[in-house]
């Protein structure tokens, strides 16, 4: 098992399945991308760039979502009132995941 694997394992089953998606869609955009736990969480290299998420109670932090200025409309949605580069994907709601792929995408081409 993997220290993602692990990571995720530790969730209610339907959370579970939130990160494994996820975690899929990474795989599915840049399939050479680089996992590892950082800071305690996923994180996934897009780049020069890394990505991360993690399980609260109610959602799911998704960072950091700094210089996408062109997407910057569809962000506002789930952003985060106190934390600017953070999205939350609330747990009792479906993913965005279309969102999630152009972020990843967007932020793989991203120079410093």
């Amino acid at each position: 098992m993997t220290e993602i694997e692990k990571y995720i394992s530790q969730f209610e089953p339907d959370v579970q399945e939130k990160l494994n998606a996820i975690r899929q869609i990474f795989f599915e955009v840049l399939p050479d991308t680089e996992e590892s736990i950082r800071y305690n969480i996923p994180a996934f290299k897009v780049g020069n760039h890394h990505l991360y998420f993690a399980a609260y109670t109610k959602h799911i932090g998704f960072y950091p979502v700094y210089g996408l200025v062109e997407i910057e409309d569809k962000l506002s949605k789930y952003r985060a009132a106190k934390t600017k580069d953070t999205l939350h994907f609330m747990l009792d709601k479906p993913l965005p995941i279309e969102l999630i792929q152009e972020i990843i995408r967007l932020k793989s081409t991203l120079k410093k």
